[in-house]
């Protein structure tokens, strides 16, 4: 279509585009797409430029926290009990939010560890970093029996675990006694040396237990999981590779997922829908061809590899690059119909075509590319609520070798600021809970999420304008962790590690302040900026 007449798309764009952020469905149930959930990447170490292993995670969520703060470690009497709750939408608040209803309790173990409390707590003293993506998976697996959601065992894995195999123990462990009370969940397991993809599915109805399986990346691969499950064979005699429980074959054969004269793949056992589905397909299409172009990768296929050995050695910026991506420059790229004739006479993309129109408006468009009844996304989202990239390193000490590269919202239009594991607190802003009361210039969250809503008003201008300044505040961030790291060290030796602590609390802080009180005043430059063309 030929955008002639501007001002009609720009208020409806304009209309769209700000009441997508305050949009209150829980789910988009169209045939195929699973268009909601959280994208995942994975990067074993040999495949980053540095040796990290790094683990991501974008909170792409309606109800989901908007702030974060840091869990201290603590020491719990003998015979204590740990509370264990279940999720419920509350729609009372001034947006929509989840609150925790108590279910029953668990034995508490005397010590717990220290973690940076996101939505899904992402990392802990220990550098043990976790990701998580929503799957679904069969409606016959659900139970409501067990005593542990994803929210509550990624919390138990924070609190007592140090390495990612000791937490998939955990889980084996603790569900088998208490059990799962969630739909599908995949949850990526990182520790300073490898990173694991654990998918897990109730028991079936009225039992108590959990199906599951686990699968190593290898070091010197990337992965990713986009809402559906990616595990096909798994070989229980190699537990250096793969893990799973007890009743994986016996749930399936029982039944009739699997016949025991064809090959056994997990995911069409527990999730066949999710090969199904272009939402998911695509974006994993996306990030390993990104990551390994070479391979030339079908974007149509229903199963791509696990994980993939990248081109070039995966860097901070090339995440930061991934989770940007809305499919710009191929055929899957939303604005590519929604031209105009600029000034010199030529056709183009219009400047107010935008990657995050809400779902109903690109059904009524008809965007080309599956944007309509199949509920196809891309990595970046306009309602994400948080964004993590994080570093576990075995060459530096726990409190300066794991590192979470924090963003709120839209990656898109957001920025990433390093929070490390050690430290002692997160500013005020962070900590504010804006979505349960409502717009304020105290969150962090409302500054990046006002900032989103305002570029996608004239994307194509727009997000030039914030990229400029967010790239240059990125790299610069990035070029100077070295030296930080070091400084750190070097006051640790000298000193003690405590005064380091601090040091890197305050520069973790510093930036945090600084990004958010940036983030408003881009939001205040662009609206004036723009002001006539509004």
């Amino acid at each position: 279509m030929n955008l002639t007449k501007k001002t009609i798309w720009l208020s409806i764009l304009f209309f769209y585009s700000i009441s997508a952020q305050f949009i209150t469905k829980e789910k988009f149930d169209w045939e195929g797409g699973r268009p909601e959930g959280c994208t995942t990447i994975l990067v074993g170490k040999e495949a980053s430029i540095d040796g990290s292993v790094m683990n991501s995670h974008t909170d792409d969520s309606h109800r989901d926290r908007a702030w974060m703060d840091i869990e201290p470690a603590k020491n719990h009497p003998p015979g204590s009990m740990a509370q264990m709750t279940v999720r419920t939408k509350n729609d009372s608040v001034a947006m929509t939010a989840y609150t925790f209803q108590p279910i029953g309790k668990i034995p508490q173990v005397e010590h717990t560890y220290k973690y940076i409390n996101t939505g899904y707590p992402c990392m802990n003293e220990y550098q043990l970093a976790i990701s998580e993506s929503t799957i679904g998976g069969r409606d016959e697996l659900k139970s409501d029996k067990g005593l542990i959601d994803c929210y509550q065992l990624v919390h138990l894995m924070m609190q007592r675990t140090k390495t990612a195999r000791e937490a998939i123990e955990l889980a084996r462990i603790l569900l088998d006694e208490y059990g799962w009370n969630d739909y599908g969940e995949c949850l990526n397991i990182a520790d300073t040396k490898e990173i694991w993809m654990m998918e897990i599915f109730g028991p079936g109805e009225g039992k108590v237990g959990a199906v599951w399986a686990a699968q190593r990346v290898p070091d010197e691969h990337i992965s990713v999981n986009a809402n559906a499950s990616r595990i096909t064979k798994i070989d229980l005699n190699d537990s250096d590779n793969y893990r799973a429980s007890e009743n994986v074959y016996d749930i399936a054969k029982e039944n009739r997922w699997w016949n025991e004269a064809d090959e056994f793949k997990f995911c069409y056992a527990v999730d066949p829908d999710g090969r199904k589905s272009l939402s998911s397909r695509r974006r994993e299409w996306r990030v390993l061809s990104l990551a390994a172009p070479s391979l030339e990768l079908d974007a149509n296929t229903e199963n791509y590899p696990f994980s993939v050995k990248p081109d070039k050695k995966i860097t901070k910026w090339k995440m930061v690059e991934m989770f940007r991506d809305y499919y710009e420059g191929t055929p899957y790229d939303m604005r590519k119909t929604i031209t105009w004739t600029n000034e010199e006479g030529q056709t183009e993309i219009s400047p107010l075509a935008n990657p995050f129109m809400p779902y109903d408006e690109l059904k009524t468009l008809r965007i080309n590319g599956g944007w309509n009844e199949l509920g196809e996304r891309t990595i970046a989202r306009w309602y994400t609520m948080y964004a993590t990239i994080t570093q576990s390193r075995d060459w530096l000490p726990n409190e300066v070798g794991g590192v979470v590269w924090f963003a709120w919202d839209n990656v898109a239009t957001s920025i990433y600021v390093p929070i490390y594991s050690s430290i002692e607190s997160v500013p005020d802003s962070y900590k504010f809970p804006g979505r349960i009361k409502g717009f304020s210039r105290e969150s962090a969250w409302w500054a990046f999420n006002r900032l989103s809503g305002i570029t996608a008003q004239r994307w194509g201008e727009m997000s030039n304008d914030v990229h400029k300044v967010w790239n240059e505040w990125q790299k610069e961030m990035f070029s100077n962790q070295e030296k930080v790291e070091t400084n750190f060290l070097n006051l640790a030796r000298e000193q003690n590690k405590s005064e380091a602590i601090k040091m890197l609390t305050n520069y973790s802080n510093d930036w945090a302040n600084r990004v958010v009180k940036k983030a408003w005043k881009l939001g205040d430059y662009l609206w004036t900026k723009y002001d006539e063309k509004f």
